[in-house]
């Protein structure tokens, strides 16, 4: 049997059970640098200190999955947040399971379209699917936990669940 699981935009309000929507949109900003420059200010927290951890960036390349877009796997990060911003104007998906829900349940999971103007830093502990984006070569600043102890855990769908992407 084959599940389909239907794509919402991502919204702020929508996707605070599971982390942080970054985007400018609302953000506090002010002026910097003698006038040159706008920052927009804290758009999201960074949670990776527990058991000796530091945060580390890095740039993911990531590849389109093949049509219709089967989901594998959850995975979550027990031990830090993940914040993950596009670094072209491309649109992307996120897919994450309920809070404390059984994430390969198909009715706990949601799906949402990020413009290339959103990142999302999901929260400690949220299963969410690995990265799932639209076009080829799409570059992701990733902001995360390095250091000591297991920081990701994984979980193998049973079932067939593909994203109703048209």
């Amino acid at each position: 049997m084959t599940v389909k699981l239907q794509i919402e935009p991502l919204s702020r309000t929508e996707f605070s059970p599971f982390g942080e929507v970054i985007e400018t949109e609302g953000a506090e900003r002010f002026t910097i640098n003698q006038g040159t420059t706008e920052r927009y200010n804290n758009l999201s927290r960074v949670d990776v200190l527990s058991q000796g951890g530091w945060p580390q960036i890095s740039i993911f390349r990531s590849q389109p999955r093949p049509q219709p877009i089967r989901l594998d796997l959850m995975e979550r990060h027990p031990l830090g947040t993940q914040a993950f911003y596009p670094l072209q104007d491309r649109a992307w998906l996120a897919v994450v399971a309920k809070p404390d829900a059984d994430p390969l349940d198909p009715s706990s999971l949601r799906a949402f379209r990020a413009t290339g103007q959103q990142g999302v830093s999901y929260a400690r502990n949220v299963w969410h699917h690995p990265l799932l984006v639209l076009e080829p070569d799409s570059d992701f600043l990733i902001v995360d936990r390095g250091g000591p102890g297991n920081n990701l855990e994984e979980r193998e769908f049973t079932r067939t669940i593909v994203l109703a992407t048209g």
